[in-house]
């Protein structure tokens, strides 16, 4: 579920996970554990459009690997942010959040009562399937369940410091991609305005003790926004991974030419 990632991050570990969307597939997360060198993967709903059924099977492989789980979504209701969770994902991260006000409601969503009003149906894997008594699968469920809220707007940003202060945020995860967009900046990473938000974002967490996370696009950036207080790498996409091996394969044989 989520309690190794939350577990991790509570020590102050550096924790690594791995995105999967347009290619989500259990063999794939097998593949990963066996590798090792992740903590857990998480799930794109919000851009792949995963079905529930996706969800449970990739939630299952990763629990058999011994990695963490949770899914991105679009937090448009209730509902979207509840059926992942009882897919059997160790928690959710939430896009496009753009205030404080938000995030307290994908919380509420979240957790069961006395941090929100998830609706209770101890029926699926995260209730042992109806096997664990009500208060114990409620307790364990607000325990264990990750939620993180995607930084992704100037208007997050702005409004940073309270969504860093909620007590049931374990992460903050920035989208530089998305937040440049907000400012009127394209596909321009290291742009200054950009790297001011991510400093921000830091700068809000270490004060609120919350963690922050972030998909870097080299190394050298890794190491900065770890020195920053990152404790959070989603290092891995399904698609580019799958494209450098493939690169990586043609060139190794590239010597060989053209076959007759």
């Amino acid at each position: 579920m989520g309690k190794r990632l939350r577990a991790l991050l509570a020590e102050g570990k550096l924790t690594r996970v791995f995105m999967l969307g347009q290619i989500c597939h259990p063999k794939i997360v097998e593949m990963l554990g066996l590798e090792g060198g992740w903590d857990g993967i998480w799930l794109d709903q919000e851009h792949a459009g995963l079905s529930i059924a996706q969800i449970e099977d990739a939630c299952r492989a990763a629990r058999a690997a011994g990695l963490d789980s949770f899914v991105r979504i679009a937090p448009t209701d209730y509902a979207t942010v509840m059926r992942p969770l009882e897919a059997g994902a160790g928690g959710i991260m939430a896009a496009q959040v753009r205030s404080a006000a938000q995030a307290q409601e994908i919380v509420r969503w979240a957790k069961f009562h006395p941090l929100g009003f998830r609706g209770v149906n101890g029926s699926g894997i995260d209730g042992h399937f109806g096997a664990l008594p009500s208060r114990e699968y409620m307790a364990k469920a607000n325990a264990e369940t990750l939620v993180a809220i995607q930084i992704e707007h100037v208007d997050a940003v702005n409004d940073v410091e309270k969504i860093a202060a909620l007590p049931e945020v374990d992460v903050l995860f920035i989208g530089p991609a998305d937040l440049g967009q907000s400012m009127g900046i394209v596909g321009e990473w290291n742009h200054p305005r950009i790297q001011e938000a991510i400093e921000r974002v830091a700068k809000a967490c270490k004060e609120h003790r919350r963690h922050w996370a972030i998909l870097p696009p080299t190394l050298a950036l890794a190491k900065r926004y770890v020195e920053l207080g990152c404790r959070m790498l989603s290092i891995g996409i399904d698609t580019w991974t799958l494209q450098r091996g493939m690169r990586a394969v043609r060139d190794e044989f590239r010597e060989l030419g053209e076959i007759p």
